[in-house]
């Protein structure tokens, strides 16, 4: 019996409750994975622990998800009072898996953090906190509500060809200030902020800020599955 390209997948670590328990878990939004699972390929969930860099040799693809701030240490900046939700190992664990999926030519797909972790990986920095610059904050309007507002692909970018024009679901208060070298901007929010990235001379690397997997449109996951499937 063939499978499906296999898709890992980052996780956070966050205290949580389910059932009887409240414990410290690794967790991660299901939609993540029913978007991989509809699109063709086999989820796999990757915690940030021990060398998961290691695993590259037995993914066809990888997804670096959402979560809390990277530590401005790592790209050479002093801590702003909004970065918040830093966890060291978890910084640690996906600069290393996302440098070696490129080092592999794994096809990528960051999601907001997983598109600053691209950045930063490259030798980017980061905005560390985007209402200081752009004077709103529609990107992520209140704890736990997405803000919902339009990107714009770059024509002839590899988004384009994936990604339509429109709103798309916000949820970060962070972003790209000096995009690293070999990355190409290929979208952007009306207010002039960084929305997509992919990298040069690499078959299927690409970040976005939002978060597809809060939407209906499959287009970024099965794109991805794709890539996967064609690179194996």
């Amino acid at each position: 019996m063939t499978h499906g390209p296999v898709i890992g997948i980052t996780c956070y670590v966050e205290q949580a409750a389910f059932g009887a328990w409240d414990l410290r878990s690794a967790v991660l939004p299901y939609e993540y994975v029913e978007h991989v699972e509809r699109a063709g390929g086999v989820p796999v969930v990757i915690p940030p622990s021990g060398a998961a860099e290691s695993l590259i040799d037995r993914l066809d693809g990888l997804i670096v998800a959402g979560g809390g701030d990277i530590d401005p240490v790592r790209y050479g900046r002093p801590l702003h009072p909004r970065t918040t939700a830093v966890r060291a190992f978890r910084d640690e664990a996906e600069l290393a898996l996302t440098r070696a999926a490129l080092r592999a030519r794994l096809p990528y797909l960051g999601i907001c953090r997983g598109l600053q972790v691209l950045n930063v990986a490259l030798g980017g920095t980061l905005c560390q906190h985007l209402p200081d610059v752009v004077g709103h904050t529609r990107h992520a309007p209140a704890p736990g509500s997405f803000g919902v507002m339009p990107v714009y692909p770059i024509p002839g970018t590899l988004v384009s060809k994936i990604v339509s024009p429109g709103d798309v679901h916000h949820y970060h208060h962070q972003a790209v200030a000096d995009l690293a070298a070999g990355l190409t901007a290929s979208a952007y929010a009306d207010d002039g902020s960084v929305e997509a990235v992919e990298l040069e001379e690499h078959p299927f690397t690409i970040a976005v800020q939002w978060h597809p997997e809060r939407g209906e449109d499959p287009s970024l996951f099965a794109a991805l599955v794709a890539a996967a499937s064609a690179a194996r």
